[in-house]
């Protein structure tokens, strides 16, 4: 009885309480919870309250001064006009079947029967210039292979003068030179991996002379270390030298880029022939560094300066109101101071690219055609026709969303192979590849 009564008497202050609003129930205790939380995790995520009021007269000014272009990155710069800063980013993905690396012997049509698709190139770029306008810098970082690709400073107070100290893509040969973000096709031809000088560390002098005239030439000459991207030390004291003379023969330069994307309403073209010598333990050279051609010492085991290397370029190119080709051929001797060996190497390729919009109105403007041939025999004293040799030819649409800066390319390549004592063999390659810059 004592129970009951203690019992209902307690109930009735606890409903007195639950009005009064000094008890809740346990479901609205949930609820008030999972609100404080949610407020916390506001809280927690608010900006801070200076980010929150109306920009500073100082700090609005710094604002305008920064700008983004699609394709072209963000920069921003002193008032002044001293300093400038350009940040880009890249990105290119490519589908490949059956293969997508050019086949060097026969038995790589058959080791490489694979389809991939790959991030192919992604990529940071920082540019600008420093303390003056001509005095540039510049620094381009690969992400998949982990490598700083570019870093060199540029002194060009004076367009018939300037110097570069760094390292980059010297400009000894067109092809290599045109960036992979600016290629007609999917990829550089079968020529590029032969005869390219690629990277290498060292100062360069160039300029522009007679610009406008008959006589406007560009020249380019310049000492490096002659063991590619990325090595620390020469592997000996003597150093690669290179020139290049280019003529601009309509007094109109070309710049370093493929397809008339610009659409060239005056006629512009350039001859140019280049040199390099080196003596060195690389026989090639790449985005990876030194390396040996086929059938020579690894780079790792051979003797320091164990290849005296010689080589030169003729080079031609020329766009006008959407129609673009270019063409180079390269010879290039090495000797083998251990083995007394003398290897020639010669390859060529010509491609041509136009845009039917400017014949047939009502296609598309953004498209484009090209076509291209090349081959490389990688030892000329083999004397025997068409022994020893290979050939590519490749045809690709690309379609422009925004120049280089936004592209699709569809390519189709047919590949032969020709070697001593073996039979032709060829295969085709189709390749889809979207590149495009931020």
């Amino acid at each position: 009885m004592l129970i009951f009564a203690a019992s209902q008497a307690f109930a009735s202050l606890e409903d007195i309480l639950y009005e009064k609003g000094v008890i809740i129930t346990a479901s609205e205790h949930d609820a008030i919870k999972a609100k404080a939380e949610r407020a916390q995790e506001k809280q927690e995520y608010q900006l801070p309250v200076s980010l929150k009021q109306p920009a500073s007269p100082k700090t609005k000014e710094l604002l305008d001064q920064v700008e983004w272009s699609p394709g072209k990155g963000m920069s921003f710069g002193s008032k002044d006009g001293n300093y400038l800063t350009n940040i880009r980013f890249r990105l290119q993905s490519r589908f490949s079947t059956p293969f997508d690396s050019d086949p060097r012997k026969i038995e790589d049509f058959d080791a490489q029967n694979s389809t991939s698709f790959d991030l192919r190139r992604a990529r940071i770029k920082v540019g600008g210039h420093g303390y003056k306008p001509w005095i540039g810098y510049y620094f381009e970082y690969d992400w998949p292979s982990s490598s700083l690709l570019d870093w060199h400073i540029s002194l060009g107070k004076y367009e018939w003068f300037k110097v570069r100290i760094g390292q980059w893509k010297i400009n000894y040969n067109r092809e290599r030179v045109d960036s992979s973000g600016k290629q007609q096709f999917v990829e550089r031809s079968i020529v590029n991996r032969e005869f390219t000088v690629d990277r290498q560390k060292g100062v360069m002098a160039y300029g522009r002379l007679f610009p406008g005239t008959l006589a406007d030439l560009n020249y380019y000459a310049g000492a490096f270390t002659g063991t590619g991207q990325g090595t620390q030390l020469n592997d000996d004291t003597n150093l690669m030298y290179m020139g290049r003379l280019q003529w601009n023969f309509l007094g109109r330069e070309l710049k370093f880029s493929q397809s008339d994307v610009e659409f060239h309403e005056k006629p512009a073209g350039s001859l140019a022939f280049g040199y390099a010598t080196v003596d060195s333990n690389c026989t090639r050279f790449s985005s990876g560094g030194c390396g040996n051609l086929d059938e020579f010492t690894n780079s790792n085991d051979a003797e320091a300066g164990q290849f005296r290397i010689n080589q030169i370029v003729e080079e031609f190119a020329f766009k006008w109101r959407g129609y673009s080709i270019q063409h180079e051929f390269h010879w290039k001797q090495i000797k083998d101071s251990i083995e007394g060996l003398q290897t020639n190497l010669r390859g060529s390729y010509t491609q041509a690219g136009f845009f039917p919009h400017y014949l047939i109105n009502e296609i598309p403007k953004q498209l484009e055609f090209a076509g291209r041939y090349a081959f490389v025999d990688p030892n000329t004293s083999v004397k025997h026709a068409g022994i020893d040799k290979r050939e590519e030819v490749s045809a690709a649409i690309n379609w422009f969303f925004s120049g280089h800066n936004n592209k699709v390319t569809l390519g189709v390549s047919h590949l032969t192979i020709a070697e001593l004592n073996a039979m032709n063999r060829s295969d085709e390659r189709i390749q889809l590849q979207w590149d495009i810059s931020f």
